[in-house]
């Protein structure tokens, strides 16, 4: 039987898969340096995240990344609060988020520090009606140099005015962020690789 041209091909799904050293040292940098902003917007805008009730947060997230069904990413401002030298609030109408382990340091793939992450989990409700749920947070903010890991006594300084939020729910399965998922489609969009002069050709997970 003869193709039919005129049949309706399958929608593209795009995931986006970055790595942690791409979240910090491509998409992150770029927006705190103003560069990028209407390429990087369509898949990480800026949102006040603690603002809203993790459930509403997929519906906000970029245009190419709405559909996603694991993981959403968001810049988020400096509050005010944090600007004048006090601790950030991270409590919403509905909950609040609360760190759960140390914070650790990012590092480049030549063992350079490039940033600090630190993971959250989200608490339903106030006082005796509080309830651990199942959504997380993953905060990344990068370092204004890169520090070899190496030096033990140079202490990294950090970028506060600008985080960058990976959104996700918590599975049953091992997460592995940096993995690089099998099948994907190639598409034409913004890359890291594009950016430095390479093609402009990426996997949906190198956006």
């Amino acid at each position: 039987m003869a193709d039919n041209d005129d049949e309706p091909q399958a929608p593209s799904i795009f995931r986006f898969y970055p790595t942690e050293q791409e979240l910090i040292s491509f998409y992150l940098w770029n927006k705190l340096q103003g560069l990028r902003a209407q390429d990087i917007h369509r898949v990480i805008p800026v949102v006040h995240v603690y603002e809203y009730s993790p459930s509403h947060l997929p519906r906000l997230a970029g245009e190419l990344c709405r559909r996603d069904t694991e993981q959403w990413f968001f810049f988020v401002p400096r509050q005010e609060r944090e600007a004048q030298g006090g601790r950030p609030s991270r409590t919403t109408a509905y909950g609040y988020w609360k760190a759960t382990g140390s914070p650790t340091y990012v590092y480049s793939s030549d063992n350079k520090v490039i940033g600090l992450k630190k993971t959250m989990v989200f608490y339903e409700g106030r006082a005796r009606t509080v309830k651990k749920t199942e959504w997380k947070m993953n905060e990344y903010r990068a370092i204004s140099v890169d520090v070899d890991a190496t030096n033990t006594l140079a202490v990294p300084q950090l970028r506060h005015e600008l985080s960058l939020c990976r959104v996700y729910v918590v599975s049953g399965t091992t997460r592995a962020f940096d993995r690089r998922p099998l099948g994907i489609e190639w598409t034409e969009m913004v890359t890291p690789e594009a950016s430095r002069g390479a093609s402009s050709f990426g996997t949906v997970g190198n956006i």
